[in-house]
């Protein structure tokens, strides 16, 4: 039995015990006051390293164990079987690992190279509960940088799952590398304790491809795989030389679940609708928190491309193309390019992690969006047509989405002109008793549309209409009100000028209220009752005159949109 003793602080009494060791040792080395030891093999070794949280190491040899350059080296280690366990206070590790010796399929031969190892380990790494088994050659090729040692292991650390096979050459240095890597986990944010580099929340992904290193540079080649309902394929390069980790990668999905994306902007997996809050109102806008603290451990230049959006009916989204930056903890997506109801929206947002609460800054342009498209679940606008064009300028605080637009200032303008839409939904929105009963028989069609505008001023996250406006053939509407972006409330009043006489028209304002989850659109109430009261009194004299009070007064002006367009635009710009 041959031992070697720990240092008093060490956990365990002994570092290596073994029943027999072989050593071949450097003498010119040694004469040098250098430890070298070209081959080292250990007959049933329980071998355990350890570091302290002051950053001492057992297996360094100077006083305080803590020089890096006093450390017995070992070119070639070869096991039979044994017990390796290593400590590490300060970074939350503890493992134990048990191997065995096993002869590689049909070898008969007593040779140490015919036969490799066969090991298991438990333990924690870095706080999260450890899992691994694996096999590797019985020589293992500590210092060597030309000969690759072949390695296979299955791992759990944590809930993160990884296989990975092929070759490691220096087991200490890692100098190069060349495996097929597997790798699945519940979110792509549960791989910063093992890596040390903040990657998004997603929802559940898996992923394989091929792991290169050569020298700083590590790649994560042509991998393919899934994050939630979505497909990404691409590649990942990280270069560990500089002041912190710098990742490039360039990524591509050929389908792209809009719900898997909700993580990554602060909201729940596979949800557009947050939970309820204490007094029972669900939520739109995303409201967990970004994790900031860990934007400075990379630098980063990512690219997605999504050729194809699976969405829900009523988000007219067709395909994504983003360039993502991350620098000194400032992340900038610019752009940020979605297709839109068979337009365009380009963003360029800007989100300072240096700061807390993180400063946001959105610059928003809508471009030639369909109107028939952009509310595909309303069937009275389908045959519309018209463009939408808009600018929304805005700059807030928050660490999450909805706290951004919570306190943000800025303008919000859009504009459509030159296009036609729906008599019977203009008709509806007019209250026109009459005109409803007439094309309801007689089918719908199209009249002109003048121009809409929506001009809003935003003060600490609330939107004050300061231009309104929807000027068609036939009828006038015009809003004033408020959106609460902080609450999620609606305080909207639209009122109709009906330019055509109508034998039946109601014309009383309809209210736009409640949350965004849950808006309520009503007619107002108080409006009818009072004349209704005048048509009851009335009809106490004439039956006829009791229509009076439901007939329009009159047609109405066309709205000058050309000044509406000018304001709009000069208040966006």
């Amino acid at each position: 039995m041959v031992t070697f003793a720990n240092p008093a602080w060490a956990r365990e009494k002994q570092m290596v015990t073994a029943d027999a060791i072989e050593i071949t040792i450097d003498l010119p080395q040694l004469l040098r006051r250098n430890i070298v030891l070209h081959d080292v093999r250990l007959q049933r070794p329980t071998v355990y390293l350890e570091q302290g949280s002051d950053g001492r190491k057992n297996w360094l040899l100077d006083v305080n164990q803590q020089d890096e350059e006093m450390r017995m080296r070992v070119d070639r280690l070869t096991l039979d079987q044994g017990t390796l366990g290593y400590d590490d206070a300060a970074d939350k590790t503890s493992i134990r690992s048990s191997l065995s010796t096993s002869t590689h399929s049909g070898a008969q031969s007593d040779a140490a190279d015919a036969s490799g190892v066969v090991f298991s380990a438990r333990g924690q790494y870095r706080g999260l509960p450890l899992k691994a088994t694996g096999s590797g050659e019985s020589v293992l090729a500590m210092r060597d940088e030309s000969a690759p040692y072949a390695l296979k292991v299955d791992a759990t650390v944590g809930r993160t799952a990884v296989r990975a096979e092929g070759t490691i050459t220096s087991l200490l240095k890692f100098s190069a590398i060349d495996m097929r890597l597997d790798i699945r986990g519940e979110s792509l944010d549960q791989l910063y304790p093992l890596l040390g580099i903040a990657f998004p929340a997603t929802p559940a992904y898996a992923t394989k491809g091929r792991l290169l290193r050569s020298g700083n540079t590590w790649n994560y080649e042509k991998f393919t795989g899934r994050i939630g309902k979505s497909d990404i394929a691409g590649t990942l390069q990280v270069d560990t030389g500089g002041k912190r980790p710098a990742m490039k990668a360039r990524l591509l999905s050929n389908l792209l679940v809009f719900e898997d994306l909700g993580p990554m902007i602060g909201s729940q997996p596979g949800r557009v609708v947050q939970d309820a809050g204490q007094d029972g109102t669900k939520t739109v806008l995303p409201d967990l928190p970004f994790k900031t603290d860990r934007w400075s451990s990379v630098d980063a230049e990512v690219t997605l491309k999504a050729k194809t959006i699976r969405r829900a009916r009523e988000l007219p989204i067709e395909n994504l193309n983003t360039h993502l930056s991350l620098r000194d903890s400032v992340l900038t997506l610019d752009p940020l390019s979605f297709g839109l109801a068979g337009g365009r929206l380009n963003a360029v947002i800007n989100l300072d992690g240096r700061k807390n609460p993180v400063q946001a800054k959105a610059r928003i342009k809508a471009r030639k969006i369909l109107l028939a498209k952009m509310f595909p679940t309303v069937e009275l606008n389908q045959t519309s047509v018209g463009e939408i064009n808009g600018d929304f300028v805005l700059a807030g605080k928050g660490n999450s989405v909805g706290t951004m637009l919570a306190t943000a200032d800025g303008k919000v303008g859009l504009v459509v002109a030159n296009g036609e839409i729906s008599r019977l939904m203009m008709e509806k929105v007019g209250l026109h008793l009459w005109e409803i009963l007439e094309l309801s028989v007689t089918g719908d069609r199209l009249i002109e549309l003048h121009c809409g505008i929506a001009n809003f001023a935003v003060k600490v996250g609330v939107m004050h209409a300061d231009a309104l406006v929807l000027d068609t053939a036939i009828t006038t509407i015009i809003g004033t009100g408020t959106i609460d972006l902080g609450q999620e409330q609606l305080d909207l009043t639209l009122n109709q000028k009906t330019k055509n006489t109508s034998p039946l028209a109601l014309r009383s304002p309809i209210h736009v209220t409640g949350s965004f989850a849950r808006p309520d659109i009503e007619v107002d109430k108080g409006h009818l009752a009072a004349r209704g009261l005048g048509a009851l009194a009335l009809g106490l004299i004439n039956p006829l005159l009791a229509l009076i009070p439901l007939i329009d007064a009159g047609p109405g002006q066309d709205s000058d949109c050309g000044r509406l367009v000018r304001d709009a635009r000069r208040i966006a710009s």
